[in-house]
Formats: structure tokens, C-alpha cells, sequence
């Protein structure tokens, strides 16, 4: 289908957890629309993590062009600043070229950040550098928890499981004077973009479960082992952000026998489920914009039927 017209048409931004169907729907628009997807997934920017993060297939990327996807080693920071950027500029070009833009992925901060704008919180690299280097260990880290539970109460009660995040938090009240949960709820009063038209995928809880058992077993059977295998050996483990993918945890616990094969199946769906818990947690309370779409259901023809019916 051709999308000519004297204005664009809103692009469509598929958001929902693990295993909702993202990318079969996205490819789907894009096949139907002239599109061209830009991956809003944080892990499948990292080259070699094919099988661990779900990327589309080789065939796939091959028919459809994919943005986002194997820009950086594993050995690479890549954050949410980076992200906005490089996606600002896929959208440029993907329009340039008479395309629709396909925005598709779990992220749930690259997303809300696309689309309402990056947070308002500062930051400072020499800072931050110091403070990893002080705290980003299993050693240290438990000071800046001490620290915090006197100068900001809040921010370690909202992040106190998340290293990464405790950490950005005490730099932003650093800087601020401010704990990080304040600012954020500021940021939350923003409009969304206009140029965009959000949706959500919506799993019956039951069958979502049942779907992401079925894909880490299929994700297994295809080599997920072995792919982890080699990149554990290339220090995956010390990377510092290409580690928070799902699964490679489980598996490195398999490869060093504290966890028996049978088990490791359902020790990564139990990780998985409770990360997608999270993922709809945040879609339900960062996106108010969005169509909530219950799946199973023919959710091309409503994203379809939303980006090109007139603005009201």
C-alpha cells in the first residue's frame, strides 16, 4: 500500500511484554504499509545476542529493513540518550524515503522517552564515572545503599533491587538536591508526541505464561546454550550492560552446575514472567496514550485503522 500524501501518517509504536507478538505484527504493517521497523529494544542492539533476545530472523531483516538492531558490542554502553538519537534519525530517513516508520519493542524507558521526550534530570559523565567506580561492585555497593537510606529514602525505596537505576539516582540527587522519583513524576505531565499513535499488546496473564515457556524452549532447542556459552567465555558477565539480558544468567548457572538442565527451561520463564509483570505494569502506568489492543485479535487492521483515520 502506498502511503503518498501531503502529510505523513502518525507512525505506529507496537509496545507490549516478552513474547506479546511484536515483531510478527510489525512485520506485518510493515509488509502492508511500505514500512521499515526500528527496534525499541535495549538488548537486541548488541551484536551476536541473536537467539537470547528474540531478533528477527535474517530472512526477516533481509525482506524488511530493521533499525537498531547489532549497532554495538557487547563490550558497549548504550543508554537511552543514545537511543532517542539514533531513533530521531531513523525516522527522518525512513520518511525521506516515502516509508513508514514501525517503532516496535519492550523498552520501556526508550520508549517513554521517544515519545514524551527525555527526562528532565541531570547528569554529569564525571560524576557518574566516579560513582560506578566507587559503587558498581558487589563489594561497595551495599555503602551507597547506607548512604542513601540517610540522604535520599525515597529513591532507595523505589530502586533498591535495581543496581543500575540506585546508581543514576544518586547521581541526579547529587546534582539536584532531589530525589529522582520527585523529578520523574514532573516528567510525567508531558504530552506525548503527535506524530506517533501507541499501542499495547494485551495477553490473558495464562496464556502470556504459556507462550513465554514455549518460546525459551524453542529458544533453547535452537542454540541458546551455546550462543551463551561463547559470549560467557568473551566476559559477557563483566559487560556492563549487555548482562541484564534475560536468560544468560540462568544459563551461565547451568554451565557451572548449580543448575540441572531439566530445570533451566522453567527457571528462565519464571525470570521472563516476572520481567513481562514489570513490562505491563509500565505500559499501564507510563502510557495512558496508548490502545490497549487484547490479543489474540486482527490488531494490524486497529493500528491500521488508527494511524490513517483522520486526527480529531
Amino acid at each position: 500500500m502506498s502511503i503518498s500524501r501531503s502529510k505523513p501518517l502518525p507512525f505506529p509504536v507496537i509496545m507490549g511484554p516478552t513474547a506479546s507478538g511484536k515483531t510478527a505484527l510489525a512485520l506485518e504493517i510493515a509488509r502492508r504499509m511500505d514500512g521499515e521497523i526500528i527496534s525499541a529494544d535495549s538488548m537486541q542492539i548488541y551484536r551476536g545476542l541473536d537467539i537470547g533476545t528474540a531478533k528477527p530472523t535474517l530472512e526477516e531483516r533481509r525482506e524488511i529493513p530493521h533499525h537498531l538492531i547489532d549497532i554495538v558490542e557487547t563490550t558497549d554502553k548504550f543508554d537511552v540518550f543514545r537511543f532517542v538519537d539514533e531513533a530521531e534519525k531513523c525516522l527522518t530517513e525512513i520518511r525521506s524515503r516515502g516509508h513508514l516508520p514501525i517503532v516496535a519493542g519492550g523498552s520501556g524507558l526508550y520508549l517513554r522517552a521517544m515519545l514524551y521526550g527525555l527526562d528532565p534530570m541531570p547528569s554529569d559523565p564525571v560524576l557518574r564515572a566516579d560513582i560506578d567506580r566507587q559503587f558498581d561492585n558487589d563489594e561497595h555497593f551495599p555503602e551507597l545503599a547506607a548512604l542513601m537510606e540517610k540522604a535520599d529514602p525515597e529513591d532507595l525505596a523505589r530502586f533498591a533491587a535495581n543496581r543500575r537505576k540506585l546508581l543514576r539516582a544518586w547521581e541526579v540527587f547529587q546534582l539536584s538536591g532531589q530525589p529522582m522519583v520527585r523529578l520523574q513524576e514532573r516528567w510525567k505531565t508531558t504530552p506525548p508526541r503527535p506524530d506517533a499513535r501507541s499501542f499495547v499488546l494485551v495477553w490473558d496473564p495464562a496464556v502470556l505464561k504459556q507462550r513465554i515457556m514455549e518460546r525459551c524452549r524453542a529458544m533453547l532447542k535452537a542454540g541458546w546454550i551455546e550462543e551463551a556459552e561463547h559470549f560467557l567465555g568473551a566476559g559477557l558477565d563483566r559487560a556492563p550492560t549487555a548482562w541484564q539480558v534475560l536468560g544468560y544468567r540462568e544459563i551461565a548457572a547451568y554451565l557451572n552446575g548449580t543448575v540441572p538442565l531439566a530445570d533451566l527451561p522453567g527457571r528462565i520463564a519464571t525470570a521472563t514472567w516476572q520481567f513481562a509483570r514489570r513490562q505491563n505494569t509500565w505500559f499501564r502506568t507510563q502510557h495512558p496514550e496508548a490502545v490497549r489492543i487484547p490479543m489474540p485479535s486482527s490488531a494490524a487492521e486497529t493500528i491500521l485503522r488508527k494511524i490513517t483515520e483522520p486526527a480529531s
